[in-house]
């Protein structure tokens, strides 16, 4: 929405946020403003950081916290499953989807 703005809080060693369509860097951007259909039903919520976005300090970039670990968020699943059903849900390969626009 023009003229609207928000603050979304991201680790200062973050790298910054790639164009949209290019690849992932793990910058935080779209998880931390809005969480995917997956987050959603994580988070329980249509805004706001998605409560499986994780920060890697050896990589210095964030994570989805179902790939890295899907037993623990989707623990109804066998973990092979839930992995593959997190890549496809956060469209993992695809690029940056997020046109959210960072100062």
């Amino acid at each position: 929405m023009a003229g609207q703005h928000r603050v979304i809080h991201l680790h200062a060693s973050a790298p910054p946020k790639p164009a949209v369509g290019a690849s992932c860097n793990g910058c935080g951007v779209c998880c931390a403003a809005e969480p995917c259909p997956l987050g959603m039903l994580l988070s329980r919520r249509l805004k706001g950081a998605c409560v499986a976005l994780r920060w890697d300090e050896p990589g210095a970039r964030y994570r989805c916290g179902v790939v890295q670990e899907p037993a623990a968020y989707l623990r109804l699943l066998p973990a092979s499953w839930a992995g593959r059903l997190a890549r496809r849900w956060i469209a993992a390969g695809a690029g940056c989807d997020s046109d959210v626009e960072v100062a």
